[in-house]
């Protein structure tokens, strides 16, 4: 047994050796996994006008199929860490592949909406260990110089859901049973259960922390809280004061929650869900910070690009996907290199660099008209996925880089639930932005009160309505003024990814010198934690 001089525990450290190539293959484990995840909501994007049919769901029932997932994840973040560092992240990591499998397997076979609710709740639980546990294992597997690359991996399998999803639930919907789309994860969760088994070595604490019961309410009352204001304020705006009141509530609890863990770390007076000196290293803070900036100003394209494709160039979800494929083919060619780039420059400077792409690509983007070019669309689509994979992979990479074994499972959480929160947080306010551009576009002239109303609450209902009166300048009208609030939200978009790239010329430590992995012939020394 060691002592850890850097926390409360102790740490038996083992020395493992194992060839890079199966190093590399449990990443590979470790991205299917968390592909899995991402799957699920791209295609249950695409399968809601379905599940309306099929379950008899009212457009209140369609949003909490989304949402409750969404609430479930975030609430479920710091616990999953929390349980992966007291039971084991392999161990965590397999259960929670396993009951993902179950719950698509109840979402697939569901025959009512409470049924399927259900099935969303424990597909968020699980998903929450999946997400966690992928990026605890990056810590456990690759050694400090290796990260940037491993998470360049994971960044890509990520991402590809992104017009994956579309596009394979778009043909399962168009030629099977509707239940395809959610079974569809059930052999991807298998061949991730038996590859993480054979090659994902286990690690945890050999004293295992206490549970802080109350760290683990207060934790998941606030992110639900918050996570539901936000969501309602993209949905209704935000004057709404539903939203508003959920909002605050969350930031108040969670608020008393980093007091509780403050006093926990700082008094020895037990063990906190959240260790506070986790913030100390300016690498770990202002990389999660830097990382839900990335999502955040990533949303001004992943929110209003679908929604341009279909309403107003009238492709179908597929086609849509398959636009989308510039985009990612972008990061994917910005993430994997970025290692390099990391130890050329220093995560501060790849960072920034990443934020000026994206910023440059958004910007660009703004403007888009509704006849612009294909090659337009796709150039700066893929300038601005460029930026992406460089921007998310170096900052969290620095996350990642000084985080400790012994507290990969809460470090990775962490980073998880910040992250999560940009997404409805970047929904709300382009999404809001979008809105009051649309809005003040709009020619309404001649319509009927509840026609009008359908044309403002979005380009579909709009392009619905115009389609049904046969009227071609109301048609134009609708898609001129939803082009107009698009570039509205891509230009606040490409502001936030300038504010990102300050941010990481201000305070990102330049994280380029990290030990190389020391070698032994042909294997690889890397440190795992009670391993088995």
């Amino acid at each position: 047994m060691l002592p850890c001089f850097e926390c409360n525990y102790q740490k038996e450290v083992t020395i493992v050796k194992t060839t890079g190539n199966r190093r590399w293959w449990a990443l590979g484990a470790v991205s299917l996994a968390v592909l899995a995840v991402g799957l699920d909501g791209t295609v249950l994007s695409v399968a809601l006008p379905t599940l309306s049919k099929a379950l008899h769901a009212t457009e209140s029932d369609l949003q909490w199929f989304t949402s409750i997932y969404l609430l479930v994840l975030a609430a479920s973040m710091l616990p999953a860490g929390l349980l992966g560092d007291r039971y084991g992240h392999k161990k965590v990591l397999l259960i929670s592949l396993g009951f993902f499998g179950l719950g698509s397997a109840a979402s697939g076979y569901s025959t009512s909406v409470g049924e399927f609710m259900a099935a969303r709740v424990l597909m968020g639980m699980a998903g929450a260990g999946v997400i966690v546990m992928a990026i605890a294992a990056l810590t456990v597997l690759f050694s400090k110089a290796e990260r940037p690359k491993a998470v360049g991996v994971w960044s890509a399998a990520n991402f590809l859901s992104l017009p994956l999803g579309p596009i394979l639930g778009g043909w399962l919907l168009t030629h099977y049973w509707w239940g395809w789309v959610f079974l569809i994860n059930v052999p991807v969760a298998v061949i991730g259960l038996i590859a993480g088994a054979t090659l994902i070595p286990e690690s945890r604490l050999v004293r295992r922390p206490r549970v802080d019961l109350l760290g683990v309410l207060t934790s998941a009352a606030g992110l639900v809280a918050l996570m539901y204001g936000l969501i309602e304020a993209g949905q209704h705006g935000w004057n709404n004061v539903s939203a508003l009141v959920f909002i605050a509530t969350g930031l108040v609890v969670l608020v008393g929650f980093f007091a509780l863990e403050r006093r926990l770390t700082r008094e020895s007076a037990g063990e906190p869900l959240l260790d506070l000196t986790l913030f100390e290293s300016k690498s770990f803070t202002w990389g999660v910070i830097l990382a839900a900036f990335v999502v955040l100003a990533m949303f001004g394209a992943l929110f209003t690009m679908p929604q341009y494709f279909q309403g107003v160039l009238g492709t179908n979800p597929i086609g849509s996907g398959l636009r989308l494929l510039s985009l990612v083919g972008g990061l994917v060619v910005g993430a994997l290199p970025t290692a390099r780039l990391v130890q050329w420059v220093g995560a501060k400077v790849a960072t920034a660099a990443g934020f000026v792409l994206m910023a440059a690509g958004l910007f660009i983007g703004s403007a888009t008209s509704a006849s612009s070019s294909g090659i337009f669309l796709l150039s700066w689509m893929a300038v601005f996925g460029l930026g992406v994979g460089i921007a998310v992979t170096s900052s969290a990479s620095a996350a990642l880089v000084e985080l400790k074994e012994e507290r990969s499972g809460v470090g990775s959480a962490v980073l998880q639930a910040v992250n999560k929160t940009g997404a409805p947080l970047g929904t709300a306010i382009l999404g809001s932005v979008l809105s009051a551009g649309y809005l003040a576009h709009l020619d309404l002239r001649g319509l009927s009160a509840t026609a009008a109303s359908l044309v403002r609450q979005s380009v579909f209902g709009g392009v619905a309505v115009a389609q049904e009166l046969h009227s071609r300048a109301l048609l134009v009208s609708v898609r001129a003024a939803f082009v107009s609030g698009m570039d509205r939200a891509l230009l606040v978009s490409g502001g936030i990814a300038l504010l990102g790239a300050l941010l990481a010329a201000l305070f990102l430590p330049k994280t380029n010198s990290s030990p190389q992995l020391r070698q032994t012939g042909n294997k690889e020394e890397g440190k795992t934690i009670g391993t088995k």
